[in-house]
């Protein structure tokens, strides 16, 4: 039995880059793999679903879906803790956390496959990490069959003509807002990093390794860029800061992205997912948004709401009602 964990995953996978970033945190002996070589039989092993990350322990079970593994290690491994002591800024935290797997990753994934040049690059290192040993006309061939598969599941995320301006237009607000925020601490919540940290960090990392995003962040956001490479190895130079410290810079990114945008995006999706539609449309701040339902997001939905309620609290309640989240987590 090996006394570390696997981690397999992808260097191109928000979700797998934000797993290993929590195991460096937690200093957890881990073996980082991909499923091209001698990971593929481990992974068709373990997996029930067909997707990276996929965590297996050294027991030899397996776990998959980036904020499960996070929350069941947590619990095996509580320190150092990734959640706040201060009960509000522990569930903004949460909130954020899972406003970055699901609204950032739209962000990322938009920006990778809308221009040629973003395509380019992300079909390429796609098809060298599924088979670093090809040749030349195998990578290009590769690389085209990548391309031509991924920018034709864009509308998944909600990518389309009409949506790519609202995109781009809050993630330029966005790193702009995170920017001021951490020009004061080294991470969202203070000296450490937080649940949120993880989840934020991987979409904005890979948006970073791609070239449109990528140039944005270096040549807009200097504290956010930092805080990109500091996540890579992150680890804790001190403590939490209370909700009341946090709030003058972090509060406009909640009120802004997630109670303004996210959430109320969440609710149509869920809603429109209970109606049968095949396409709903929301009004999110000035845009009309339209897309498909998402699937996953409505029970992921579902579990934040539960998560609130065992948080709930007046003062909670009194700073997510300011920031228009509140309507959005009542079950």
């Amino acid at each position: 039995m090996s006394a570390a964990y696997k981690i397999i995953g992808s260097e191109l996978s928000p979700y797998s880059v934000k797993v290993r970033s929590y195991f460096r945190f937690k200093g957890l002996a881990h073996i980082w793999l991909t499923r091209a070589g001698d990971a593929a039989g481990d992974f068709e092993r373990h997996a029930r679903l067909p997707l990276v990350p996929l965590v297996i322990t050294p027991g030899g079970e397996g776990i998959q879906d980036s904020t499960p593994i996070i929350d069941r290690l947590e619990r095996d491994h509580p320190d150092p803790s990734i959640h706040p002591d201060d009960p509000i800024a522990a569930f903004v935290s949460v909130l954020i956390e899972e406003f970055g797997d699901e609204w950032g990753n739209k962000w990322m994934f938009h920006y990778r496959w809308a221009r040629d040049v973003d395509r380019a690059s992300g079909a390429g290192r796609i098809a060298l990490s599924m088979n670093p040993a090809m040749d030349e006309a195998a990578w290009a061939a590769l690389t085209a069959q990548v391309r031509e598969r991924m920018v034709s599941r864009v509308w998944f995320v909600g990518s389309s003509e009409a949506n790519a301006p609202f995109i781009e237009s809050g993630f330029r607000s966005a790193i702009a807002q995170l920017d001021a925020h951490l020009a004061a601490r080294p991470y969202l919540f203070g000296a450490r990093p937080a649940y949120a940290d993880f989840a934020l960090w991987g979409q904005l990392y890979e948006a970073w390794t791609d070239p449109t995003p990528g140039a944005l962040i270096e040549a807009r956001a200097p504290n956010l860029l930092t805080w990109i490479h500091r996540m890579l190895f992150p680890a804790a130079a001190g403590e939490f800061e209370p909700w009341a410290s946090l709030e003058p810079t972090l509060g406009p990114f909640l009120r802004d992205q997630v109670g303004a945008v996210f959430l109320p995006w969440s609710v149509a999706n869920a809603a429109a997912l209970a109606a049968g539609q095949d396409q709903f449309t929301v009004r999110l701040a000035d845009h009309d948004w339209t897309q498909k339902p998402q699937k996953y997001h409505a029970r992921s939905l579902q579990a934040l709401r539960h998560r609130h309620s065992a948080a709930r609290r007046p003062e909670l309640d009194r700073v997510l009602r300011s920031a228009g989240c509140l309507d959005g987590l009542a079950n």
